[in-house]
């Protein structure tokens, strides 16, 4: 019977150790794991020809942590601590980050990793960092449920695409108890690439685009949170939270940004008020609702007015504000805004 492949362990037990034990890391290392100096020496060998660890010296060699850095590590879920994979596994090899970076990087990991925990009910959690050439990359993986099935159940949606959607409005949780249902939200436009794959399906939001995409994807099992930023980003915490806060004095999560395109089912038309209700739940817990009408050529009549004259008499202190929309939707939505300024008394009905 083969032997298991013990060099992703002992990669991990190096690179938490050079630190502290510069001179001593392969006898060390090697004392520790039960292994040959030999094995534990090819190992330093292939970090450091990777950029991982640096030697200085040859009869006494000192290593220190190269410029790269990695880190790859599954735990049993229950009971799994975020703040513990993030202060003691993680930190040590990314304090070289710069302080914003950093901040984005730990609210990252134990977001995903704290949603993993409570909502997924998996066995078991992989956390995975690579941070080279200027781009620090992470990811966080479960073997649960699938995010997109269990939203899907818990809004008894038709269809597990449509859980997309749920996930660009924000505040959305399976136990609000628990959760205020801002994680994913917040932390999708922190990273300049953020992406969930799950059951075949794929969230991405690319902030260099702006926007919220749905993708096909190979079958997945569980559910798997990849995020990357550039290590100059100039990007703040502070600065996404302030974007979508309520005022500058203010710190309520107050505007969202609904892409409408999402609302689809397949190759289905925008034409319904079944649809539009699809596309407003829950958006009345939002002062500012921008709906981003990007990809989409056109919307029937009663979905327009489902949104521009019905739910905005229904909820006044919501601001519905369209942008991306062509001609042929601009139209639309003017109908039903005309109509309901004239049901209103705003305007003076036309004969």
């Amino acid at each position: 019977m083969a032997r298991p492949d013990r060099s992703p362990e002992i990669e991990i037990a190096l690179l938490r150790a050079v630190g502290e034990h510069p001179r001593d890391l392969v006898s060390m290392v090697a004392a520790q794991l039960g292994l040959s100096r030999q094995r534990v020496h090819q190992q330093v060998q292939a970090l450091a020809i990777g950029g991982y660890l640096v030697k200085d010296g040859t009869t006494r060699p000192m290593y220190a942590l190269g410029a790269n850095r990695r880190f790859r590590q599954t735990y049993p879920r229950a009971n799994l601590a975020e703040d513990r994979i993030w202060f003691g596994d993680m930190l040590p090899l990314l304090e070289h980050l710069p302080r914003n970076v950093l901040d984005i990087a730990q609210h990252g990991v134990t977001e995903m990793v704290n949603n993993a925990v409570d909502h997924s009910e998996a066995r078991s959690v992989t956390v995975a960092m690579e941070c080279q050439g200027g781009q620090l990359q992470m990811s966080v993986a479960d073997d649960g449920i699938g995010i997109f099935r269990k939203i899907s159940r818990a809004l008894a949606l038709p269809d597990e695409r449509l859980a997309l959607l749920e996930l660009s409005k924000g505040k959305l949780t399976t136990d609000p108890q628990r959760h205020s249902g801002e994680g994913i939200f917040f932390t999708s436009r922190m990273f300049d690439a953020f992406r969930i794959v799950s059951g075949g399906l794929a969230f991405d939001h690319e902030a260099s685009l702006e926007l919220d995409l749905l993708d096909e994807a190979g079958e997945t099992r569980g559910t798997r949170v990849d995020m990357q930023i550039a290590t100059s980003s100039p990007r703040t915490v502070g600065e996404v939270f302030a974007e979508y806060s309520s005022g500058p004095d203010e710190y309520s999560f107050a505007r969202t940004v609904v892409p409408v395109r999402l609302a689809k089912v397949g190759d289905e038309l925008l034409v319904s008020r079944s649809q539009a209700k699809r596309l407003l739940q829950r958006v009345e817990r939002f002062r500012h609702v921008v709906l981003d009408f990007a990809d989409v050529s056109g919307i029937g009549q009663a979905f327009a007015d489902e949104i521009f004259r019905v739910f905005a008499n229904a909820h006044p202190e919501v601001e519905l504000i369209a942008i991306h929309a062509v001609a042929d939707v601009q139209q639309m939505i003017r109908r039903a805004e005309v109509l309901r300024d004239e049901q209103n008394g705003q305007l003076p009905l036309l004969s």
